[in-house]
């Protein structure tokens, strides 16, 4: 990276978060969107039952779902603050009856190319997992009430901020929908394993949602 890119990506780094929390924070977005949740099992399923380009279509309304999201929260968290914190366990509540609607949807998936005639995910479909995926609203206002704000009374960090969180959770979900990718075959050998695997992590998302 030219050393004038490199200086104008610390400032902007420096104008969201101080150095010595960067670390912190990093892990913190990497773990959240590492970790199963109806975005990455959703990207799993699509690339193992339709393919790379299908999965990739759904990707680009996850994408922007995530960036709606991560928008809405600038303006949430920056103007309601702590207010926030008597609301959030409702969207916990929505957010986990949706994991366990998604869990009982992918006991029932097929992965064999017989499976065709199921309704193959779409832009729309990755923009409506994570415009109702709590997981995604959640980890915003999150990462934004104990990284970005306590630092910055400005707003100005706090969009910046919203700009960077769209492309944390979503990249992850490209190593979900890659991994589907490359080990289909494995799946679709043992698909009945393989559900009730993902189906567990969903509901795991559900109960950590609930009880966090």
């Amino acid at each position: 990276m030219p050393l004038q890119k490199k200086g104008l990506f610390v400032i902007l780094i420096r104008m969201i978060v101080p150095i010595q929390i960067l670390p912190s924070f990093l892990f913190y977005c990497y773990v959240t969107g590492i970790t199963p949740g109806p975005a990455n099992i959703c990207s799993l399923s699509a690339s193992l039952q339709f393919g790379r380009r299908q999965a990739l279509k759904q990707w680009l309304g996850l994408f922007t779902g995530f960036f709606v999201d991560a928008t809405a929260a600038v303006f949430i968290a920056y103007f309601l603050g702590t207010i926030l914190n008597d609301y959030a366990r409702y969207l916990s509540y929505i957010g986990a009856a949706y994991l366990i609607f998604l869990a009982m949807k992918m006991l029932r998936q097929d992965y064999s190319s017989e499976s065709a005639t199921t309704k193959k995910p779409g832009f729309f479909t990755g923009l409506f997992v994570n415009l109702t995926n709590a997981k995604v609203i959640l980890f915003c206002i999150t990462a934004l009430t104990s990284f970005v704000l306590p630092y910055n009374q400005d707003f100005r960090p706090v969009l910046l901020a919203g700009f960077f969180l769209p492309f944390t959770g979503p990249l992850c979900n490209l190593v979900w929908l890659f991994t589907g990718v490359f080990l289909r075959k494995f799946f679709v050998d043992h698909a009945k394993i393989v559900n009730i695997a993902m189906a567990l992590s969903l509901l795991l998302c559900a109960l950590s949602l609930i009880f966090t």
